[in-house]
């Protein structure tokens, strides 16, 4: 199993990011991993300040750009200090996800850590449209980070849904958390019970199908379990009927876990232009953080 070899940390320089480069730091420290942090900054706005000051607007964007350096390096002193862990500072100009994707690419990371960004309650609806963004198109794993980080992860969630992602997610789950425990989740729903409902189909008939599917879907994650070469006393495995959404975010709760790792979900044009349903709700309703594997 390979660790991580370089851990790009995107921050705007807030407080939910300073969590996350936190998060980034300890992270470089556990795995040995070279650590980067970038800020983006987007000059964009200054233009209508040129045109409203056109003398006194004039060095604004040098100004702009030496204070984002100097807080970027004053965050990576503190990381030092923290994590005894020295980061690489990068400062670029542009739109954010673009730049994000190419520096991504440029240095070859194979993580990105970001912060849920705001904490008003429209914002957590959304997670952050930036975030939100990042997540649709970075070509690495990106971790976003809800919680101040104290210490290692301990008790991982992973849904899975046994498409051809799942072993792989469950690999990245023991990439960022070796030490951890496992929580392995499937939750089931019945195929065209909606229909049989409406046919008047007997709640009895209902169950025995529920109880059937339960079944086969119990099989299936002990298959996954041996397939990706997990002990049973290293993991615990949850089979639940319901909305896979809803389960994931009752059983972070339940579970007491600390990070969920799970799959952007979808393929194909649509998937391109938005998050899967479920893991975009468990990003916005869930209390821990969160990795997304590609």
């Amino acid at each position: 199993m390979t660790s991580f070899q370089r851990i790009l940390v995107a921050t705007d320089l807030s407080a939910p990011a300073r969590r996350a480069a936190e998060r980034g730091a300890m992270l470089s420290r556990q795995t040995q991993a070279a650590l980067d942090l970038l800020h983006v900054a987007d000059l964009s706005p200054l233009d209508h300040l040129r045109q409203w000051l056109p003398g006194q607007a004039r060095d604004m964007p040098q100004r702009v750009l030496e204070a984002a350096q100097a807080q970027v390096h004053a965050l990576a002193d503190l990381l030092r200090q923290r994590h005894g862990v020295a980061a690489n500072t990068h400062v670029r100009t542009g739109a954010v996800t673009n730049e994000l994707v190419r520096i991504v690419k440029e240095l070859q990371a194979d993580l990105l850590v970001c912060g849920a960004r705001g904490e008003s309650v429209v914002r957590h609806l959304l997670l952050g449209t930036t975030a939100q963004r990042i997540l649709r198109t970075t070509p690495c794993p990106v971790l976003v980070v809800k919680q101040s980080p104290h210490e290692g992860y301990r008790r991982v969630l992973v849904p899975v849904d046994f498409s051809d992602a799942s072993l792989g997610t469950l690999a990245l789950a023991r990439r960022i958390a070796p030490g951890a425990e496992l929580v392995l989740l499937h939750a089931f729903e019945v195929p065209f019970e909606g229909h049989l409902r409406y046919a008047r189909v007997e709640e009895d008939t209902l169950t025995q199908y529920r109880t059937v599917a339960r079944q086969v879907a119990t099989e299936k994650l002990e298959a996954l379990r041996v397939q990706a070469g997990l002990a049973s006393e290293e993991c615990h495995c949850i089979v639940q009927y319901g909305d896979p959404a809803l389960r994931t975010v009752e059983q972070e709760q339940d579970q007491d876990c600390d990070l969920i790792v799970m799959g952007k979900h979808g393929e194909g044009p649509v998937a391109d232009l938005l998050l899967g349903s479920v893991t975009k709700h468990v990003l916005a309703e869930s209390q821990c953080d969160v990795l997304v594997s590609v």
